[in-house]
Order: C-alpha cells, then sequence, then structure tokens
C-alpha cells in the first residue's frame, strides 16, 4: 500500500462511517511516519481502521469498502473495519497517534499509531509475520529497540508471556 492509498482509505472510512476522524492501528499506520516506507513494510493491502470515537461504527466500514467488496475489487486494497481492542498497545498510545491530514484525505482526518507503538503492538501479535517486520523496522533505523523495550513493559494488555518471548527477542538486538 503507498500512502496516497491510505489517504484514499482514510477519506473513504470517514465517508462510510460519517466520522471525519479515522483511527489506522495496522502496518500501514508507518506511511504516516514514513510515507515513502520501505515496500518489505507496505507489502499489505489492508489497513485496518475504526471511526476515533465511534469504533462500532467500523462495520459500515467492513461492509462497504472491506475485503471482497466493490473498492476492494477496484482499486485492489481495502479497509478491515476493527476497533480498539485488535491490537495490544501501551498506555499513552492515543497521545502518540501521528496524523495524516492532506489534500488526499480531503478533509477527513488520519490517526496512525506511532511506530514504537505499531512494533509492539506487532510483538504482542507474536506471529511470524509480525516479527519480521519490526525486525524490518530495526534493521532500516526506523525505531528503537529501547523505547520499544520501555513500551512492552507498559503495555497492560499484554499477558507475561508474550512480554517474556518478546523482550528475550528483542534481546537479540543489542
Amino acid at each position: 500500500m503507498t500512502r496516497r492509498q491510505l489517504e484514499h482509505i482514510i477519506r473513504a472510512s470517514a465517508g462510510t462511517s460519517d466520522f471525519r476522524d479515522i483511527v489506522v492501528v495496522g502496518s500501514q499506520s508507518i506511511l504516516a511516519t514514513f510515507p515513502d516506507a520501505p515496500d518489505e513494510l507496505t507489502e499489505s493491502t489492508e489497513a485496518d481502521v475504526f471511526p476515533k470515537g465511534a469504533p462500532e461504527r467500523s462495520i459500515l466500514i467492513d461492509g462497504a469498502i472491506g475485503e471482497m467488496s466493490l473498492f476492494h475489487e477496484t482499486f485492489g486494497y481495502y479497509a478491515h473495519g476493527v476497533d480498539e481492542t485488535t491490537a495490544t498497545l501501551p498506555d499513552g498510545w492515543r497521545e502518540r497517534l501521528v496524523k495524516v491530514e492532506t489534500a488526499g484525505t480531503m478533509g477527513a482526518v488520519g490517526w496512525c499509531l506511532e511506530v514504537h507503538d505499531l512494533a509492539v503492538s506487532k510483538l504482542a501479535a507474536g506471529r511470524e509475520k509480525d516479527y519480521a517486520f519490526v525486525e524490518a523496522m530495526i534493521r532500516r533505523n526506523l525505531i528503537s529497540v529501547d523505547v520499544v523495550r520501555v513500551l512492552l513493559k507498559s503495555t497492560p494488555r499484554l499477558i507475561p508471556e508474550a512480554s517474556r518471548i518478546a523482550t528475550a527477542w528483542l534481546d537479540k538486538w543489542h
């Protein structure tokens, strides 16, 4: 996905949900901080989104511009309507959201995860593809391992075993 495509999803999500502010919690939130992120970090064709202040309206997004929708068939990418519990995030993540408001969002505003919060959510998910994503962020010097380590400790919904595994995995980078 490109930054332009993410902006399209933000404006389409806002129009579909009738909410101007859209939160992006998935991997493509990296495009807020790094609009020209490396290809290995932008391979996904979906953006995980929900209306800020009305996450229950994400079902409208999923139905209108989600997977297998006419939107998806037309453009080759889509929005996945989620909610605030989809990603396991550290305390304070809402205050660190990165704003995307451009001519391409046409009055809508995207609120994307800050890259360290994104890394924590990926490590919390614990899938092989998520670890590969975080590894690519580290190799490209897009995140600080030390910051991720601190944020992991302030992630209330992270189960202890997942925290232990993620911390041990981060240890190999120092």
